[in-house]
């Protein structure tokens, strides 16, 4: 099957939960599928071949224990951010353009100071309506930020909590928070074992080095493919153990 964790999810869990075994098929690269062509019967086809010679294939996740609990979490904490970052930047963008007496009260506030005024402010109506407006405009987003400061909380102790009953050591190491804990946790899956060695999941993250060689030349280059979140919370903890662990530095 192709996408056994987006449109094929539930089609996987049901033959999984009947003790049918499901692999995933890599989609073909573009150049075979422009010699090919493309059909619903010529990609049945190929993923059949592709599964009977073992070829890019993999096993597919469960999504059915713990770790499923936290991909939906974790998904929900990055669509609240990514508003709650959106937010911030409109009260900002308003106050640029509001008029001078709006812009004089709130000038010097620091964001946290600016968000909890404009909550707490009185929207009365003023002569002014343009004036009136952007204060009514202004209180309703810092509530929406505020709102969401408060989900992303919810769902960081949430988070937290999930991780820790799933495997309680993997936020003790060094440079390892939560939220790169449930990132790494999400793409091993809810069946680790279907990662046969460290290598396997390196390639994965896309951190394994790809031989480069050309006659004389031996070199390696960087992987870019892989899972792009989790190459980037394996970027994070060697950031932070570059900066305070002795051993990574050396």
């Amino acid at each position: 099957m192709e996408g056994t964790n987006s449109y094929g999810a539930g089609l996987t869990r049901h033959l999984q939960a009947r003790n049918i075994e499901v692999v995933e098929v890599i989609r073909p690269a573009k150049v075979v599928r422009r010699m090919k062509g493309k059909s619903d019967a010529i990609d049945a086809y190929t993923a059949a071949h592709t599964a009977l010679t073992h070829q890019d294939v993999v096993t597919a996740k469960t999504s059915v224990g713990t770790v499923e609990a936290i991909r939906v979490i974790h998904a929900g904490r990055r669509s609240a951010l990514k508003a709650h970052a959106e937010v911030i930047t409109q009260i900002k963008s308003l106050l640029v353009t509001a008029p001078e007496k709006v812009r004089a009260q709130y000038r010097s506030l620091s964001t946290k100071k600016l968000v909890g005024q404009l909550a707490a402010s009185h929207t009365h109506v003023r002569v002014d309506c343009v004036e009136t407006a952007t204060r009514s405009a202004l209180k309703r987003l810092a509530k929406r930020y505020i709102y969401l400061d408060e989900e992303i909380t919810i769902c960081e102790g949430e988070l937290q909590a999930l991780v820790e009953q799933v495997n309680e050591a993997l936020t003790a190491v060094r440079g390892v928070s939560t939220i790169i804990a449930s990132q790494l946790l999400i793409k091993a899956g809810d069946n680790p074992e279907r990662l046969q060695s460290e290598d396997a999941f390196a390639a994965l993250c896309g951190v394994s080095p790809l031989p480069a060689s050309s006659r004389q030349t031996n070199r390696f280059r960087l992987n870019r493919g892989g899972d792009r979140a989790a190459n980037s919370a394996l970027y994070q903890i060697a950031l932070v153990r570059m900066a305070s662990d002795p051993m990574t530095k050396i």
